[in-house]
């Protein structure tokens, strides 16, 4: 035990506080029990450090951070653990990669209950079930989603200034002054097709000719490893996944026809939609439905993307296609607050209310006609005018 005390002080002193993400001053670090989800690479291990090293630096015997996925567990429980740590005046337990400890959900309920001292903040796959667990935690557990770095973040990390999170309603209604205050601090466009590039998982800031290799190795990990042991795909069954993401990869943004896909793959058709929406989950790919459509597992999609721009230079073409670049930016972005949806009149409605059409700088309002409540994000300019918004704009709202 006295291991995972050294390791946890040697990162403790390693970490770095220069550049930290907005959702840690948004999370209720005194609650109980907190739950963080995300995607592999999005930053939650630091998150947590980081906030170990503000906040206990006077007393760091306070607080604990361990991995779960430490080779310690494989003969001792994280009961054990707790119950020493307790005992000798632990209060703030950090767990990090829950979904690795086969038990973890129950023997955190039972901390939970046991030890009502005890804070625990855990950290699990964007796959992770925690209002399905086993046991009741949504009751007890308050959740947050940590995302990619939005464009917001990544100015802000570019420039080393500070901007504020936006809302989508004050973006539609005041974004010829929203984006006159940001550019009077910097120029956002000679940011944003590094951002659409390279911009999106925080770990391009360990080296950015790395970082479509580790890319890779988060996209496999995710598909050899996270969705076998999450979602009980059989390893046989694991190369089918691969060649959909593939083929979703070269296409996207597109409108499906499953049975052609199914077939192709050589899964049926049920088979076929789990595993889009297991995709889904673990972040890699974004599905929309119609508008006025309700959603089952079992409804065929109408309209994929992939979850966000980086992967679309992993897994497409080395040079996208710039429209498919700025539909996928705004679906990403969107996607964190607000509810979006496939639209024949325009490319998203947004919670069932915001009609917007995506463009370059030229782009014009035709199919908008007749619609209330319509917009124009448009790419490559400074400052709108109307209902024309700067796309990038969009990307400041988390």
């Amino acid at each position: 035990m006295e291991k995972l005390f050294e390791q946890y002080r040697r990162l403790i002193q390693h970490t770095e506080l220069n550049v930290t993400r907005s959702l840690e001053g948004q999370i209720s670090w005194d609650a109980r029990l907190i739950g963080i989800k995300g995607s592999r690479g999005t930053g939650k291990t630091t998150l947590l450090l980081q906030h170990i090293k503000k906040t206990f630096a006077d007393n760091l015997k306070t607080a604990l951070y361990v991995s779960l996925d430490n080779l310690w567990f494989f003969n001792n429980t994280l009961t054990d653990l707790a119950d020493y740590f307790v005992k000798h005046g632990g209060m703030y337990l950090f767990l990090d990669e829950v979904h690795k400890y086969p038990s973890w959900d129950r023997e955190i309920k039972n901390l939970y209950d046991g030890y009502p001292e005890l804070h625990i903040v855990f950290t699990g796959s964007s796959l992770l079930e925690i209002l399905a667990a086993r046991v009741d935690l949504s009751r007890r557990a308050l959740v947050y989603v940590l995302p990619g770095l939005s464009f917001r973040e990544f100015l802000e990390i570019k420039t080393g200034e500070k901007f504020p999170v936006l809302e989508l309603q004050d973006i539609l209604k005041h974004h010829e002054k929203l984006a006159e205050d940001i550019v009077k601090k910097t120029k956002p466009l000679v940011f944003f097709n590094d951002y659409l590039n390279y911009g999106y998982y925080p770990f391009f800031l360990e080296g950015e000719k790395d970082y479509f290799q580790r890319l890779g190795e988060i996209v496999l990990m995710i598909l050899e490893q996270e969705l076998p042991l999450m979602k009980m795909i059989e390893p046989a069954y694991v190369p089918k996944v691969k060649q959909l993401l593939a083929i979703i990869s070269q296409s996207v943004p597109f409108i499906p026809n499953i049975s052609k896909l199914s077939e192709r793959i050589g899964i049926n058709r049920q088979t076929f939609l789990t595993y889009l929406q297991y995709l889904q989950q673990a972040k890699l790919i974004l599905l929309l439905y119609k508008e006025g459509s309700g959603i089952s597992t079992l409804q065929r999609p109408d309209k994929i993307f992939l979850d966000n721009t980086s992967l679309m230079y992993l897994l497409g073409e080395n040079h996208p296609n710039i429209g498919n670049l700025r539909e996928t930016f705004l679906a990403n972005q969107l996607s964190m607050k607000h509810s979006i949806r496939y639209s024949e009149k325009s490319d998203f409605l947004v919670d069932d209310t915001y009609t917007i059409e995506v463009g370059g700088k030229n782009k014009n309002g035709k199919q908008l006609d007749g619609l209330i409540h319509a917009y124009i994000a448009a790419d490559d300019i400074e400052f709108g005018f109307g209902n024309k918004i700067p796309l990038w704009l969009f990307g400041c709202m988390y």
